[in-house]
């Protein structure tokens, strides 16, 4: 097969794409830590997704530049291999999600509210370094759809923050918690249909 059918963008190989990765690396692992603790505290099953997201992205960012080290067909692999990874988490929450429902007790507000706003400061700071490389290949399409997730995210945890303060239910957190599950599900449909692609070319 050509070049022009197989047209398929490498990531940049210098200092600026790595050192935003090793930047988005470090800030998800501390978050995913603060968010686990948060988790527990509140009882809130939408920190919780979000905790699980930070560490799913943070195992994102350590494949992906394994990857860029390997080159070569393993760019593609990794990707398949987190696309999976997403599906995964999306599945894990909404199971999750539902038992919290069942639970029914509602989680403490305050507290997903402020750590909400953190993780939104620390991923919006990551989103805006990232931009520029979210038309690259699969793997780089990847860490740009996590990201941008997660910007989603937590604004709709503190949307459910807000919910929950306002009606002292479960319901918008569990409703959160069960959005964000559906886009872990999505982003890893999309992500697992290009690195085929990119294999199979």
């Amino acid at each position: 097969m050509s070049d022009a059918c197989c047209n398929v963008p490498q990531p940049p190989t210098g200092i600026s794409y790595r050192g935003v990765l090793w930047i988005a690396l470090v800030a998800n692992v501390v978050m995913f830590l603060i968010e686990v603790v948060a988790a527990v505290w509140s009882g809130s099953s939408a920190l919780a997704a979000d905790a699980a997201d930070f560490l799913g992205d943070s195992a994102n960012y350590a494949l992906s530049l394994g990857a860029i080290a390997l080159g070569g067909a393993w760019i593609p692999r990794v990707a398949l291999l987190k696309g999976m990874a997403m599906s995964v988490y999306g599945v894990a929450v909404l199971a999750y999600a539902g038992w919290r429902a069942w639970l029914g007790a509602p989680p403490e507000a305050i507290t997903m509210g402020v750590v909400g706003l953190l993780a939104l400061a620390v991923n919006f700071a990551v989103a805006v370094m990232l931009y520029r490389f979210r038309e690259g290949d699969a793997n780089m399409r990847s860490v740009w759809l996590c990201t941008r997730n997660d910007v989603i995210a937590n604004l709709l945890v503190l949307v459910a923050a807000a919910g929950v303060f306002g009606t002292a239910t479960v319901w918008p957190d569990v409703g959160v918690a069960a959005i964000l599950a559906v886009l872990g599900l999505s982003s890893g449909r999309i992500v697992v249909r290009q690195a085929r692609a990119e294999l199979s070319s």
